[in-house]
């Protein structure tokens, strides 16, 4: 048996995301993005293919992503509510880390393993993020489903799509407790 860790087991079981417009400065500095990235890079990776990458958006780059949303959004055909709530998320943010899933030619692991290994970056940049002390909440929207969007404004190439974005800053207000999933509805016991 490997080295326990209860006070690992007991913040995740009270994990909870801090919902991203709680989320203020300051921010976590460069050294520190830098290492919740290597704890993040550490996810399941079947081949050690590495099939997802980083960008690091930091004010400026939010910025100009939000500027970006409503002129695309109007051209694709997208409701202003939903403009705007998209609008909302790059405007609001202070700092945010999107998780690209960036898969790799390969006959052995399948693009669905692979992409499943982004969102697993996905995770693990979250989990690192709230016990480094930070508020953090793990996004996407529908800007980051459009490939329009998502090749013109973050430069992804056509095999890539957006696993998550992830928001980092201060808590500025603690989330209410919500409803956990029903386990016995959910997990069904395999004895033979």
């Amino acid at each position: 048996m490997t080295q326990q860790s209860p006070e690992t087991l007991d913040f995740l079981r009270r994990r909870r995301s801090r919902p991203a417009k709680t989320l203020s400065p300051p921010v976590p500095g460069l050294d520190e993005v830098r290492d919740l990235l290597a704890i993040a890079a550490r996810t399941p990776d079947h081949g050690k293919l590495e099939p997802w990458r980083f960008l690091v958006l930091e004010r400026p780059a939010l910025e100009r992503l939000a500027a970006s949303v409503a002129p695309h959004g109007h051209m694709v055909g997208i409701e202003e509510e939903k403009i705007a709530r998209m609008e909302r998320q790059f405007t609001e943010a202070h700092l945010a880390v999107v998780v690209v899933a960036s898969p790799k030619p390969s006959d052995k692991i399948p693009d669905v393993e692979q992409l499943l290994s982004a969102g697993a970056a996905c995770y693990g940049l979250l989990i690192a993020a709230l016990a480094a002390g930070w508020g953090a909440n793990w996004l996407t929207g529908w800007a980051m489903h459009d490939r329009g969007f998502v090749e013109g404004a973050l430069g992804l190439t056509e095999r890539e799509s957006v696993a998550g974005i992830v928001h980092i800053g201060t808590e500025t207000a603690a989330p209410p407790e919500r409803p956990r999933p029903d386990l016995d509805a959910l997990v069904t016991w395999v004895e033979a």
